[in-house]
């Protein structure tokens, strides 16, 4: 249920020592490569992987996307390809293929104790957007393939965090099922952006943005 980066520095320290006995000449140059790529944009971490991979996906039903989030299911879909999609391509980014997944990772990553650097490649994240049960309803998704967590160690035995990861049922080691804990709260953070990306791509598409800023930032004197 680590996040296992300290536990991967710890073995591999280890192999050089037990190296550096058999080869004294051997010349180290450092404990890490940059291959990780630990809080580092990279295509191996897109492509691969790194801590766990969490699609997240699910069905908005019409009504509740004209209520609820004040526009229209074709609206969104057509922002999505038109933002997400194209938008960041033409940016050429890497794995920013998202609305704002980095403010909602950033978030849970503090209140739970995870590393917040790692924010960098754990808000990697690809938003899917389609009309389904003939064009009516919105089906979405996130897939998000390295979020770094862990409910073990580090920042996660400080109070506050310790305190959010027991509300969350997470906090500590499962006994029963070695790393439940830490899939869990990887599939809390996913589920968090999926409804992020949703309440923002919504606000973007009922042009409803600024007015949302300036009604409730808190430098307001209501607040």
């Amino acid at each position: 249920d680590a996040m296992g980066m300290n536990m991967v520095s710890k073995g591999v320290q280890n192999v050089l020592d037990f190296l550096q006995t058999d080869y004294p000449d051997m010349d180290i140059i450092s404990i890490s490569g940059n291959f990780c790529s630990d809080k580092k944009p990279a295509a191996v971490n897109w492509i691969e992987g790194r801590g766990k991979s969490v699609v997240c996906e699910a069905i908005i039903k019409e009504d509740v996307v004209k209520k609820v989030l004040k526009t229209s299911v074709d609206a969104l879909v057509e922002l999505n390809t038109l933002k997400n999609l194209a938008g960041s391509a033409i940016a050429g980014v890497l794995g920013g293929f998202n609305a704002h997944a980095s403010n909602i990772v950033s978030a849970i990553y503090i209140a739970t104790g995870q590393d917040p650097a790692q924010n960098i490649e754990s808000s990697h994240c690809i938003t899917m957007m389609e009309a389904v049960n003939n064009r009516e309803d919105l089906h979405i998704s996130v897939t998000m393939p390295c979020i770094e967590v862990g409910t073990v160690g580090g920042g996660t035995q400080l109070s506050s965090q310790s305190a959010c990861l027991n509300l969350l049922g997470v906090k500590g080691a499962n006994m029963e099922s070695p790393g439940a804990n830490a899939r869990l709260l990887a599939t809390v953070v996913a589920g968090a952006v999926l409804a992020g990306e949703l309440s923002l791509m919504s606000a973007l598409a009922a042009g409803q943005l600024v007015r949302s800023h300036m009604k409730y930032n808190r430098s307001t004197k209501d607040m």
